[in-house]
């Protein structure tokens, strides 16, 4: 959160260690569903269950569609080998 405000996190939730990015993109995901002035003004525990719910849904589907784009970057399908080619290697 480089320009941003920092919001207040409890206890349990600064003992986990997180990559800095991922609040960044929490942060991204509160705003476009309308729950950051509520969360500036009261933090991350003000929110409903129902509001921490769907903002964790967006927030995983997207963390897990950034996963796989990164792992089908690094290993792309290659064509499979027959056995003669594997042990020829």
């Amino acid at each position: 959160m480089s320009e941003e405000t920092k919001v207040k996190r409890s206890r349990k939730s600064r003992m986990k260690k997180r990559p800095d990015d991922w609040d960044d993109m929490k942060t991204e995901v509160a705003k476009e569903l309308g729950l950051w002035d509520q969360v500036t003004s009261g933090g991350w525990s003000s929110l409903s269950a129902v509001d921490s719910g769907r903002l964790g849904g967006v927030f995983s589907a997207r963390k897990k569609e950034i996963e796989e784009n990164f792992e089908e970057q690094d290993y792309p399908q290659d064509e499979e080998m027959s056995e003669d080619e594997f042990y020829d290697g």
